[in-house]
């Protein structure tokens, strides 16, 4: 008899990705006996290794028209999946396993994709807000299936940790010393960003205070925010915007103290490393996309405009403005570890 095949696409976002682990791993319950897969792009499909429940990952690149979509579909068709469960929303992605002829295509009806779906869930609006960690179980309860309760974590094997440990040798950090990294970037847009000059001030503090070594992740398009903050103090972080892949990023965030971030996709994974966190927020609702799993702490002010979720402050970002480098750096101290 024919093992039933299941193709998960997951979110696109590092973030997004990780909040949406624990119905991946419902998925995976629901079917103890199916073939698993998950469809990925290409920057978060690292977070996925091939092992336990996961019987591959295929690699999404971004589509450029339609001649790329029939390409990607023909490689999902190829596989001959029987279940296709979209944890994106988009009316790109259910046409997609559409067009791969999966026969079953299970996810929430956004989008305008109803009809393109075999099992459509409607997402229902609540009076409080909820988790997006919740929003990705209720999916899975939605289509009938058993949900595990909420949780995040993720490890790294010792010989990613290893691997990270010599990385560091490598760019002169002292391992007998602690470890801040800071994440200033945030995808979305600058209206999720505290200031450059708020994060050097910051740096500052955790340096005088806690004698601490200091790295600076992101992206290649964040490297002007972390050139800003580097080129502002005498003694320059190192700084790693677009110099690391998704799994060296996993190892050395594993091995901080404690790790600063605006509202980002790497706040997500440091929490769900189980790294103290400290989370900076502006226009988003910590309710819906805060740390998830302690030890972790969220810095935000109370604005009459908040939440407004807008990409780019029409105003003074007042939000992010008011929150002072001091009131971050007792909020790390505190779960300095």
């Amino acid at each position: 008899m024919r093992t039933m095949k299941i193709l998960i696409r997951v979110p696109n976002w590092i973030g997004d990705s990780v909040l949406a682990q624990p119905a991946i791993e419902s998925v995976a319950d629901s079917f103890p006996d199916a073939e698993l897969w998950l469809s990925a792009a290409e920057w978060v499909k690292d977070l996925y290794p091939s092992k336990g429940a996961i019987a591959g990952v295929l690699p999404l690149s971004p589509p450029n028209g339609l001649k790329s979509v029939r390409a990607a579909a023909r490689k999902i068709r190829a596989q001959s999946f029987d279940i296709g469960i979209l944890f994106t929303n988009s009316f790109g992605s259910a046409l997609l396993f559409f067009l791969a002829g999966i026969p079953q295509r299970w996810g929430y009806a956004a989008d305008g994709r109803r009809l393109l779906l075999t099992r459509a869930v409607r997402s229902t609006d609540r009076d409080a807000p909820r988790h997006q960690v919740q929003y990705y179980l209720d999916l899975v309860t939605g289509l009938g299936l058993k949900s595990r309760p909420p949780g995040l974590l993720l490890t790294v094997p010792e010989e990613e940790k290893g691997r990270a440990r010599r990385f560091l040798e490598d760019l002169g950090v002292d391992p007998r010393r602690s470890l801040l990294i800071l994440s200033p970037g945030a995808g979305y847009g600058p209206a999720k960003r505290w200031p450059a000059s708020r994060f050097a001030a910051v740096t500052s503090l955790f340096r005088e205070r806690k004698d601490a070594a200091v790295l600076i992740i992101g992206s290649a398009a964040e490297s002007d925010i972390a050139d800003a903050i580097s080129s502002s103090l005498k003694k320059k972080p190192y700084v790693l915007t677009g110099k690391t892949t998704l799994s060296q990023l996993k190892g050395l965030i594993s091995l901080a103290h404690l790790f600063v971030s605006n509202d980002s996709g790497p706040m997500h994974l440091a929490n769900a490393l189980r790294v103290p966190v400290v989370g900076i927020f502006g226009p988003t609702d910590p309710a819906v996309t805060g740390p998830f799993e302690p030890p972790a702490a969220v810095v935000k002010k109370e604005v009459p405009c908040w939440p407004c979720s807008y990409r780019k402050c029409p105003y003074d970002h007042r939000c992010m403005m008011r929150i002072e480098p001091e009131e971050v750096y007792r909020a790390g101290e505190a779960l300095w570890r």
